[in-house]
């Protein structure tokens, strides 16, 4: 590394790769890769193209403060159109020029001052810095259930949707009523001969309704820009004010709980809101938003099957009170494994990889880093709170502290930046003991939390995120060579 060019190496091209890379050039970095193992950028709104798909963050606030679409086409815009906004954004500010496509990092190793990365195809490549924007939600989630690989019919995981698979009149059903479950199952009803919903745990369903924008309301936007940043800071403040519930117990959490126990009260069937009634608080789990899933429920040709899967036989699924339901599409609908993180193979200056150091929980430094793996920054990582804000917020905050780091790293005469054991086991005891009086500890199985039940989250509020991540206490960092 010379004195004013640090190489950085990024993994993943979906929004906070992006971001990074966006943050790297408008600073002047320009020696970086984003090593990206599809074709194509994106992420999870490259991956998920099922009926349905829209994002639960307002459109204006799920996009970057510094780059906004004034022509989203709804509150809650579809996955198509979020995907293309990232895509105009990655041409805008030049950065395909990046990306390595079609390189998926199978390791990278600390070691001589920087990091060995080796690609699926067996490149090596050498960084100084190397920056982890895989997110939680990238590794796809299987169920264990018995004879799964049998079925007869098409059978394809929602995050790997097969559109060649004719739907229309097709008998459907799908396992899972996470966010996704619940975004399809409208769409799926009315063109299924009938839908089967396989319901494992009950969701609590916040009745959020989906505005569409009008084009005099597209028009108004294009002729005064600052009315997009305005709905943006709107939505902002917004869910900063109230990401405050699921930390803090009061007025707010009962406001949200008072109006998920009104919806469900909506569904007059007494067995069906039987069945949909949850045992746990509401917001234990990610809310899901919805004002279409009940309805859908109740249509003649849907039906909700809770009494749990026994095996999966080539005709259909077969639940636990001997019943076969006859099949010709399963659709899998269960999610990825949250902590996966892409890092079985990122191996430290000590030979330990980071699943070996979170092998007694995950832990980070601040939500970015971790001690004995030098100028290693994640995005979206352990400890950053997803279960309450904008990961685009998020990631705009976590990807400037990073950046301060790099222009560290950069004047000298340090050649790499790592967080000290005691800031990292100082800052994790702060977070368990906030942790109690949070809604995640309330009596829920979540993917929030880790092995051990504790919540991969952040305990306080998102202002004090932002405040906290402002900029780096370089006092709590060691610094590395020279």
């Amino acid at each position: 590394m010379t004195a004013r060019s640090p190489e950085i190496a990024i993994v993943g091209a979906g929004m906070s790769g992006l971001l990074m890379g966006i943050e790297l050039r408008r600073a002047g970095f320009e020696h970086f890769r984003i090593f990206e193992k599809a074709d194509s950028i994106g992420g999870t709104w490259r991956e998920n193209t099922y009926p349905g798909l829209a994002c639960d963050v307002p459109s204006f606030f799920y996009s970057y403060s510094f780059e906004p679409n004034l022509d989203w086409s709804s509150r809650f815009s579809p996955g198509p159109e979020i995907l293309a906004y990232f895509e105009r954004v990655a041409a805008k500010y030049d950065l395909l020029s990046h990306v390595r496509f079609g390189e998926l990092v199978a390791a990278a190793r600390y070691r001589d001052g920087g990091w060995s990365i080796e690609t699926g195809s067996g490149e090596q490549h050498r960084a100084d810095v190397l920056v982890l924007a895989t997110g939680p939600l990238h590794k796809r989630s299987y169920p264990a259930i018995e004879g799964l690989g049998t079925f007869a019919g098409a059978q394809f995981h929602s995050a790997a949707w097969d559109h060649g698979v004719p739907l229309e009149g097709k008998r459907i059903g799908v396992i899972g009523t996470g966010s996704t479950g619940v975004q399809m199952t409208a769409p799926l009803s009315e063109i299924a001969e009938h839908l089967t919903i396989f319901q494992r745990t009950a969701q609590w369903i916040m009745p959020v309704g989906n505005i569409r924008y009008s084009e005099e309301q597209r028009r108004r936007k294009h002729r005064f820009p600052f009315l997009a940043k305005l709905t943006r800071w709107f939505y902002q403040a917004m869910y900063e004010s109230s990401s405050v519930a699921v930390v803090r117990p009061g007025r707010l959490r009962q406001m949200i709980a008072d109006r998920c126990h009104a919806h469900l009260a909506t569904v007059k069937d007494e067995e069906l809101r039987r069945k949909l009634t949850p045992d746990y608080e509401p917001a234990c789990k990610r809310l899901v938003m919805s004002r279409d899933f009940y309805p859908a429920l109740t249509k003649p040709n849907v039906s909700l099957e809770t009494e749990g899967i026994e095996r999966v036989e080539p005709r259909g699924v077969v639940t636990r009170d001997g019943r076969l339901h006859e099949l010709d599409v399963l659709v899998l609908a269960t999610g990825f494994d949250a902590h996966a993180w892409g890092v079985d193979h990122v191996v430290g200056e000590d030979g330990r990889s980071l699943k070996q150091a979170w092998k007694d929980g995950v832990r980070s430094y601040r939500s970015i880093a971790m001690p004995g793996f030098p100028n290693l920054f994640m995005l979206a990582g352990p400890n950053s709170p997803i279960g309450n804000l904008s990961v685009i917020d998020i990631a705009e905050t976590q990807s400037r502290y990073i950046l301060a780091c790099i222009r560290r790293i950069e004047r000298g005469p340090a050649r790499a930046l790592v967080p000290s054991l005691e800031a990292t086991r100082a800052f994790h005891a702060s977070l368990l003991s906030a942790m109690q009086d949070t809604v995640w500890v309330t009596g829920c199985n979540s993917w929030y939390l880790d092995e051990d039940g504790v919540p991969i989250l952040w305990p306080f509020s998102a202002r004090r995120f932002h405040k906290e991540m402002r900029r780096p206490k370089f006092d709590e960092w060691l610094e590395v060579g020279g």
